[in-house]
């Protein structure tokens, strides 16, 4: 008979039985001790859990309503509170310890294993027969000499090279020796290797027999590509299996997409979903750029050339004219639900409700709920027919705030089904945020941080820095950045290249680069001063969204790069210095980038300057064959 066995981690050596264990067992269930069938004690059971925790969050919810303290029980409450830990205490003994431990811990590699333990029965069961009359079925099992593991060596760029071990359950054992000794020799397991070519990289062996079987299950539909991960337990194995399952499936290749060399763990669950490798974005460096009496040097992860260096360029004008002076003059993250009424009136009575000073104090301790460090900051709204836009308006701490404010709102939106029944919610946004698209809202209202940094660039560094004159730029800014913009409608949009500085830092520190829609709105202006000899520069920002805790922030590389600055993670000090300090940070590069390129624009060296940096000098034709 075949079985499949598991992989043996190390030799096996002799080990002498201390216990007889008979090969066919009749034992009795646990169930059997039950007083009523199984079926019906798991129901007895499971409406009894869900019947206490609905009465007890009702209670609950009346009494935080009635501002009746939580540990204030009465009998009911605390006869519920027993029913609910003994149908717990049921239900987790039911479904078994191992269950609940593998919603905590990740599976084996092993999970994979179609026949488990039902098979290890039918094993032994097979194995009895074949044991000679008199021969011990517990008798020691022979010493196995060590085996040779399989070896196979990657280089990933200049890391250090990579072990990659299989152990083959290939046991020769005589006949009769032991139960578990009967089988047949299994003959070694030969990899399947596919070659990946990541610049100089050597092949990688990607997957094994037990890996192909999956690779087939997830072609033709059986497994998930999704569920790869909560299967086997590895993300990096699950990332490569879907990758080889891609390629065939699409017969393209994906050699230039490396997968080595990165935490698939530090994603799972928060940043990306069904990963089959990483792209690589350069990071350049600018700077130093002195901002309020502090240097940075700020990380930019682009693939535009000239950018870089541009910025890098206006940051040693704002060095060398005695630095740049940024503020902060606003900091709320804003969510605005939509919700419908049967009548505009009613609508009416909701909009004079959430606007009145009286009832703030009551909205605020109910939204405040949601986090330590979400605090409601205002509630605008704007009424169309019978449908109501709120804009809630609240600081978040460290975090950009998305998820902290959206929380605090479904609070207020439930507390308010109280006095407003007839409400019906339409959804948690309605655009009147407005999040990840250019809205007149942001614009004026400001949404995030709200920043404004200026510098005076001196005369003489104009000329040898900047390589133009004071005249020049006041006069290409109004021209471009003013009367340009508004020719073409622009919404937020008077500047130069905001964007390629925000998206940039954005990249290279975690944040969320679809938001640099509103982020990058910015008013860029210049007018000289001190008699015409020096030049005033200007950015205005109202909606710089940035964080530096959550989301992407956390992973290895964005989370250097706020290290960089001295951002990295939650302020120890004051809740949300950080954050603040990045958006200012963001405002002070982009001035840093507009200066240059105005200055660029003004000395006609743009062209010629993207020509040299911005063209890649290998011959494209060779590269694509």
């Amino acid at each position: 008979m075949e079985a499949r066995r598991r992989t043996a981690t190390k030799p096996l050596h002799a080990v002498e039985p201390t216990k007889r264990i008979s090969v066919v067992e009749d034992t009795a269930k646990a169930s059997d001790a039950l007083p009523l069938p199984l079926y019906l004690t798991n129901a007895v059971f499971f409406t009894l859990f869900f019947s206490v925790v609905y009465f007890l969050l009702s209670r609950w919810r009346e009494k935080i309503r009635a501002s009746v303290p939580l540990h204030v029980v009465t009998f009911s409450e605390i006869v519920a509170i027993f029913a609910l830990v003994a149908s717990l205490i049921y239900l987790l003994g039911f479904f078994g310890i191992d269950f609940v431990q593998s919603l905590i811990l990740r599976p084996s590699g092993d999970v994979w294993s179609a026949e488990d333990e039902e098979n290890e029965v039918l094993l032994r069961k097979e194995d009895a027969r074949t044991v000679p009359c008199g021969q011990a079925l517990d008798g020691p099992l022979p010493s196995l000499p060590p085996r040779e593991p399989s070896v196979t060596s990657q280089k990933l760029f200049d890391e250090k090279s990579v072990r990659v071990t299989t152990e083959e359950d290939a046991r020769k054992v005589p006949c009769g020796q032991a139960v578990d000794c009967l089988l047949p020799p299994l003959p070694p397991r030969i990899p399947v290797v596919t070659t990946q070519k990541l610049l100089d990289e050597k092949p990688v062996i990607v997957a094994t027999d037990e890996d192909e079987e999956i690779i087939t299950s997830v072609l033709s539909g059986t497994v998930p590509s999704y569920s790869l991960e909560s299967k086997l337990g590895d993300c990096k194995r699950a990332a490569a299996i879907r990758r080889e399952a891609l390629q065939r499936l699409t017969g393209k290749s994906l050699s230039g997409l490396p997968l080595d060399g990165f935490d698939y763990d530090s994603i799972l669950g928060q940043c990306c979903e069904m990963p089959v490798g990483y792209v690589q974005i350069p990071v350049g460096i600018a700077g130093p750029l002195l901002l309020n009496g502090r240097e940075f040097s700020v990380p930019m992860a682009t693939t535009e050339g000239c950018l870089v260096a541009s910025t890098n360029r206006g940051c040693k004008a704002i060095h060398l004219s005695g630095g740049a002076t940024s503020i902060l003059l606003k900091d709320g993250m804003t969510r605005a639900p939509v919700v419908r009424f049967s009548t505009a009136k009613r609508a009416a009575d909701l909009k004079l409700y959430l606007e009145d000073p009286d009832n703030f104090d009551t909205l605020a301790v109910v939204f405040n709920r949601s986090s330590r460090f979400g605090r409601l900051q205002g509630i605008k709204c704007a009424i169309a027919g019978k449908n109501l836009y709120l804009r809630f308006t609240c600081s978040t701490g460290d975090a950009m705030g998305m998820n902290m404010v959206s929380k605090g709102v479904q609070n207020v939106l439930d507390f308010l089904q109280t006095d407003f029944a007839d409400m019906d919610v339409i959804g948690i946004s309605g655009n009147f945020c407005s999040d990840k698209k250019p809205a007149a809202v942001n614009w004026i209202e400001g949404r995030g941080k709200s920043v404004v940094c200026e510098a005076i660039i001196k005369g003489d560094v104009v000329k040898k820095v900047l390589k133009t004159s004071v005249e020049s730029l006041v006069q290409l800014n109004m021209l471009k950045n003013l009367t340009g913009s508004a020719m073409a409608g622009a919404l937020g949009g008077f500047n130069s290249h905001a964007s390629n500085i925000v998206t940039a830092i954005y990249i290279a520190t975690g944040q969320d680069p679809a938001q640099n829609v509103e982020s990058s709105h910015c008013i860029t202006m210049m007018e000289a001063v001190n008699d015409g000899k020096d030049l005033h520069a200007s950015v205005t920002m109202p909606s710089i969204e940035v964080g530096t805790v959550g989301g992407g922030t956390q992973l290895a590389s964005q989370s250097a790069c706020l290290n960089l600055l001295g951002v990295k993670g939650a302020s120890k000090e004051v809740g949300g210095t950080n954050s603040r300090m990045l958006a200012t940070i963001v405002a002070g590069a982009v001035l840093a980038g507009e200066l240059s390129i105005m200055s660029a624009l003004a000395t006609g060296d743009l062209v010629k300057s993207h020509m040299k940096y911005n063209r890649s000098s290998k011959d494209v034709s060779k590269i694509s064959s």
